[in-house]
C-alpha cells in the first residue's frame, strides 16, 4: 500500500455540520460532496428508518467509497453537483429536501495522492482534474494557452500577486520542454517569486489552475441557485468553504437572499398582497462557524474552514 493511502481522512467540522442541518428523523438530505463519506456516515446515524440521504461526487474514487455503504436509506450519484436538479427530479424530491451539505474544494485524499496532481509538495503528473476520465489536464492546459490567459487565471482564481511573472516563466519553459510534473511547476514558481516563510509560493497558482480547470466557482453558483428550487420550507443549506473566493460567493448569496430588495415608485397603484410577494425573502441566515483550536491541531486542513448555514423560508 502506498504511503499516501495510509493517511486517515478527517471530515472537517463534522459535528458542527450535522448539528447545523437540524436533522429531522425522517427527513431527506443531500451530501453534494461525498468524498470519503465522513459527513454522509454521520448523517445516516441521525436519520430514522424512513429518512433518506442522497450523495453526489464527480470523483471516481468517491464511487468506490460509496459502495462500502450498504444502507438502504442511502443512494449515490456519480456526477457533478451542478446537475443536482436533473438527478433529483428523477427521484421526485424537488422542494422536499430538508438539508443540503457542501464541503467545497479539494479533499485531503486527493491532495495526498500524488497521482492526482493536486499537490505542490508531492511529485506526480500535472493533472488536477476532479474527474480524471474527462476534461483537460493542467499540463496540457498550460501548454496550449497564451501568457495573458494563464496570467489572468492565476490572478482571478488564485489572487496571485506575481501572476504575470509566473505565466511568462511557464510559457518560456514550455517552449523548451513541456511541464508535465507537479514539482516542475512548483519549482518554477519558487524561482520566480520572492521567498515567503508563511506559505508555499506555489499554493495560490495551484489553487487557481485547479479551480479554473474544474470550473469550481461556476459549479458553486449553480447549486446555490438550484437550492432555492430544491429545499423545502425550513430546509437547511450548510456550506464549508476554504478560501475567500468560495466564501465570498456563499456569503453574498446568503445576504442577497435574506434581505428585502425592492423599490416601489411613488404613486404606483399596488395592493397589499402584491407588496408582500415583493418583500418575500428566500433564506434566513442561521450561523457562521469556525473550527476550534482542538480541531485545527488534529486536522491542519480545517484551519481555513468556514461553515455558513442558512434556512429556507
Amino acid at each position: 500500500m502506498k504511503k499516501y493511502e495510509k493517511k486517515k481522512h478527517i471530515p472537517v467540522l463534522l459535528q458542527e455540520v450535522v448539528q447545523s442541518l437540524n436533522i429531522k428523523k425522517n427527513g431527506i438530505y443531500i451530501d453534494g460532496t461525498f468524498g470519503c463519506g465522513g459527513h454522509s456516515n454521520e448523517i445516516l446515524k441521525k436519520i430514522g428508518e424512513k429518512g433518506k440521504l442522497y450523495a453526489i461526487d464527480v470523483d471516481p474514487f468517491a464511487v468506490q467509497e460509496a459502495k462500502k455503504i450498504t444502507d438502504s436509506r442511502f443512494k449515490f450519484f456519480h456526477g457533478s453537483f451542478s446537475n443536482i436538479i436533473f438527478l433529483l427530479r428523477k427521484e421526485n424530491i424537488i422542494k422536499k429536501v430538508d438539508g443540503i451539505l457542501l464541503d467545497l474544494g479539494v479533499s485531503s485524499i486527493q491532495l495526498n495522492n500524488p497521482e492526482r496532481g493536486f499537490s505542490f509538495r508531492l511529485d506526480g503528473p500535472l493533472d488536477m482534474r476532479m474527474n480524471p476520465t474527462s476534461g483537460i489536464t493542467a499540463s496540457k492546459w498550460l501548454l496550449e494557452n497564451k501568457e495573458k490567459k494563464i496570467s489572468d487565471v492565476l490572478k482571478k482564481f488564485g489572487e496571485e500577486k506575481y501572476a504575470k511573472k509566473i505565466a511568462n516563466a511557464i510559457i518560456k519553459t514550455n517552449k523548451i520542454s513541456p511541464i508535465t510534473r507537479t514539482t516542475e511547476l512548483s519549482d518554477l514558481i519558487k524561482k520566480n517569486t520572492p521567498f515567503n516563510k508563511s506559505k508555499h509560493p506555489a499554493r495560490c497558482s495551484f489553487q487557481a489552475i485547479r479551480i479554473y480547470l474544474n470550473q469550481e466557482l461556476t459549479e458553486l453558483k449553480k447549486i446555490l441557485n438550484d437550492s432555492l428550487k430544491i429545499l423545502s420550507h425550513k430546509g437547511r443549506l450548510s456550506i464549508i468553504s476554504f478560501h475567500s473566493l468560495e466564501d465570498r460567493i456563499v456569503k453574498k448569496f446568503f445576504i442577497n437572499h435574506s434581505k428585502q430588495h425592492f423599490f416601489i415608485p411613488k404613486n404606483l397603484p399596488i395592493t397589499e398582497n402584491q407588496i408582500k410577494k415583493i418583500k418575500k425573502n428566500n433564506f434566513k441566515i442561521i450561523s457562521r462557524i469556525f473550527p476550534n483550536i482542538n480541531e485545527i491541531i488534529k486536522n491542519r486542513r480545517s484551519r481555513s474552514a468556514i461553515l455558513r448555514v442558512a434556512e429556507r423560508i
